[in-house]
């Protein structure tokens, strides 16, 4: 009797505990999950997630009879409704409950969900989480609003969830790490507004650039520290790299420097090289990394035999074999074997042979350290281009990037044509990346071309000041696009004053005129020239001309061109020559000219390698009352002998013959300056033995031997050192009262070049060894700009 009245008291002791609410809840019987607190004004940092549901505790029986939603305001009850596995006519389940809790929570839309019993009735309360209302960032300089907002995914007018804040102060650490700002801090606050919004607002201390303290080699024997810093992309922080950001650490750049070393050491002939790590360590105070490459050189080969296996049929071996640039006994270079298989495949392309696969076969000897190759060739599968993609070119038209290519649907497969497409596209200058790439077709012997483009800025204002001997201090101002309505064409207006010059110019050329591989274009200038220094006079000149150029070959370009233009010469100083004074008046010039240019130079701007040969002819005569045939021959032989050591021959003659008529001064050749260091501007040739004046000359020839060397500065500062010897000569038939003669001038000395953030900066020392007594000699010359 006593056991059954205690376990009587003891189940109406459960479930009177059952049904008494917890501290801080209703109280009603049912389950109950603790509220996650509300967002509350100030700082929330690192966002702290919302605390888990409790497992609800309902005892089970009964029928649910009535199930009440309270506290939505947006959400409608029916989509509350919709979320909860236990509707009017069902039982009472805990499990059922405790999943329909989470599914509710999983909703993202409340704050806090709390589900009781209330006899045959289940209660259903909600508290909504807030709307955003704004979304606003503070502290931030080096990073734009735009670039944050693109990178959070909370938006305005969107429901604010903690969780979700906590991942985007996370994305917006991580964007300020890829600008390499590891010091960054980010806190969020919520801000209270009335009608359950609130306001988001990232706090931002962005701290210091985190720079680069130190890279170190690890295994490295065969070079120095120095050099090798040098082959990677990665640079210390120094205080001249303000204008770089190659000294902020970069993953991305540090998996690039890998290949860069790896490279950098098979072309030394170290082909066991691998780099066994590449650690970046944040230094404790966090402004700055430890850069540490662990690397195993290995032993340096030599190539060994060098053969070639040519299954192709009617194509003899022994002229593929010369086109190698492999040869045995020299040190391996892996850029020499690729460059070989390139070679060999663009000779039989040009025969014909459009499908060939050549495999080198590779043998080493680490006994005595040679490697031997030998080429396969053989003819590869057939395959066919079936459609070339273009991606990303937002602007630029697809016929722009089309026409570059050497590749068109249904024409074999070539990958030299292939890279010959990508780097003719690079060279336009329309684009921050190009990646021509190929892919399977819809059939094994087709295949898609991929062309995917990043633009660029093409559009340029720019404004320039600087000085040169020449033409004393300058400014310049010129508009430019150079792919006008993404079409490629080419506009620019500049403006020019100086000292001594003052020039107006306008361009406009359209790189494929009437759809074919022709550049069309017109110049209209207006030129004013001080003379009065060497000749006692002042020239002006307007006019204009109309062009057209075509190229013949990959490398041999001709050039059309008709000039009509007219020339003044005033301000004749009293003092002058009496041959001066003839010149004065105004004359107009109707003129035919081709310029027909032979290239094979690494780069026509900078060149370190290879050669040029151009001819240019113009005859004056139709029409106007100036009538010549002039000629002008250049040249030039650039080679490199070790990294930034290039030896350059460049020559340039001219002659100018009048037809029934003399030759004015305005068209005479003027030689010395910057055709002639160590000499004035116009500091050679005819001048008049009373007054001094240069006349200018019918032939002449110029021609420089320049050895270009670095100095042992940073090679990213850009600064340069050449030695140069130049010679030539300046001349017209022999006048009385004029001091002429065809001697040889020389002169030699030495330069520097800084390739600075503001623009180019020379200075020249020459000495003349060589001279005339009537010459002008100058010991200096310097010129510099800048454009921003």
């Amino acid at each position: 009797m006593c056991r059954a009245a205690v376990a009587a008291i003891v189940i109406v002791l459960a479930s009177i505990e059952a049904l008494s609410p917890a501290p801080g809840q209703t109280p009603g019987p049912g389950p109950r999950v603790q509220p996650a607190p509300a967002p509350a004004a100030g700082p929330v940092p690192g966002v702290a997630p919302v605390p888990a549901a409790a497992p609800a505790a309902v005892a089970p029986g009964g029928i649910v009879r009535e199930v009440r939603i309270e506290g939505s305001q947006r959400v409608e009850p029916e989509t509350i409704r919709s979320y909860l596995l236990i509707q009017p006519g069902d039982p009472f389940d805990t499990e059922r409950i405790d999943r329909s809790l989470k599914a509710l929570f999983a909703t993202g839309l409340f704050a806090d969900v709390a589900i009781r019993r209330e006899g045959d009735g289940m209660i259903v309360r909600v508290v909504e989480n807030p709307i955003i209302n704004r979304i606003a960032f503070e502290g931030n300089r080096k990073l734009s609003d735009n670039q944050l907002t693109a990178e959070v995914q909370l938006k305005p007018r969107t429901v604010f969830t903690r969780t979700k804040v906590q991942a985007d102060v996370k994305r917006v650490l991580e964007l300020y790490r890829r600008n390499g700002r590891f010091a960054a801090t980010v806190d969020a606050k919520v801000i209270q507004l009335p009608q359950n919004r609130v306001d988001l607002v990232f706090e931002i201390n962005e701290g210091a650039s985190t720079g680069i303290k130190t890279i170190n080699f690890i295994g490295a024997h065969q070079f120095s520290i120095s050099k090798l810093k040098e082959v990677v992309s990665t640079r210390e922080s120094r205080w001249y790299r303000f204008f770089s950001n190659d000294d902020i650490y970069d993953p991305d750049r540090l998996t690039y420097d890998r290949e860069l070393l790896r490279k950098f050491y098979l072309s030394e002939g170290y082909a066991d090289f691998r780099v066994v790590s590449a650690v970046a360590e944040l230094s404790p105070a966090r402004d700055g990394f430890y850069i540490t490459f662990s690397i195993e050189e290995g032993a340096r080969y030599k190539f060994g035999k060098i053969d070639l296996v040519n299954q192709l049929k009617d194509v003899p071996a022994e002229p593929l074999k010369a086109l190698l640039t492999t040869k045995p006994g020299t040190r391996y270079n892996a850029d020499e074997v690729e460059n070989s298989i390139n070679k060999l495949t663009d000779a039989l392309g040009n025969r014909g042979f459009a499908f060939v696969d050549i495999q080198p076969k590779v043998t080493r000897h680490a006994e005595n350290r040679t490697i031997d190759i030998v080429y396969e060739v053989k003819e590869g599968p057939r395959v066919y281009v079936e459609r070339i993609n273009i991606t990303g070119n937002i602007r630029t038209l697809d016929r722009v990037i089309r026409r570059e290519f050497r590749l068109v649907e249904g024409d074999a497969f070539n990958s030299a044509k292939m890279r010959l497409s990508q780097q003719r596209i690079r060279n336009l200058g329309f684009f921050k990346k190009v990646d021509v790439t190929n892919d399977p077709g819809s059939a094994p012997d087709k295949t898609v071309v991929n062309v995917a483009v990043e633009e660029q800025s093409t559009g340029e204002f720019s404004f320039g000041v600087g000085f040169s001997t020449t033409d004393g201090p300058l400014a310049d101002i010129s508009i430019r696009e150079r792919n006008l309505l993404g079409r490629g064409q080419d506009l620019r207006l500049g403006f020019t004053i100086a000292q001594r010059v003052q020039q107006l110019d306008f361009s406009f050329t359209e790189p494929y005129f009437l759809g074919r591989n022709m550049a069309a274009g017109v110049d209209l200038f207006e030129l004013t020239r001080n003379q009065q220094t060497q000749s006692q006079f002042d020239q002006s000149a307007i006019g204009g001309s109309l062009r057209v150029g075509y190229q013949i070959t990959d490398t041999l370009r001709q050039t059309l061109k008709y000039t009509l233009r007219k020339d003044k010469i005033f301000n004749v100083a009293s003092t002058a020559s009496t041959f001066i004074k003839e010149e004065a008046g105004s004359r107009n010039t109707s003129s035919v000219g081709q310029v027909l240019l032979y290239d094979k130079r690494d780069s026509p701007k900078d060149p370190t390698e290879g050669y040029y040969f151009q001819l240019a002819t113009d005859i004056a005569g139709l029409g106007g009352n100036v009538r010549y045939l002039r000629s002008v021959v250049t040249g030039g032989y650039f080679h490199p002998f070790a990294p930034q050591w290039v030896l350059s021959l460049m020559g340039e003659a001219g002659d100018i013959l009048g037809i029934n008529d003399t030759v004015r001064i305005e068209d005479r050749f003027f030689v010395g300056g910057d055709n002639l260091r160590g000499f004035a501007t116009s500091g050679i040739g005819p001048r008049d033995r009373q007054t001094g004046d240069a006349l200018g000359g019918r032939t002449y020839y110029t021609g420089t031997v320049q050895l270009g060397f670095p100095v042992g500065l940073p090679q990213e500062l850009g600064i340069t050192g050449r030695v140069f010897t130049d010679f030539g000569s300046l001349f017209s038939p022999v006048e009385p009262g004029i001091a002429d003669t065809r001697s040889l001038r020389v002169a030699s000395g030495a330069g520097v070049s800084w390739a600075s953030p503001l623009g180019p900066i020379r200075l020249d020392l020459g000495i003349p060894l060589v001279r005339q007594s009537f010459d002008k000699k100058e010991l200096f010359r310097i010129s510099f700009g800048t454009r921003f």
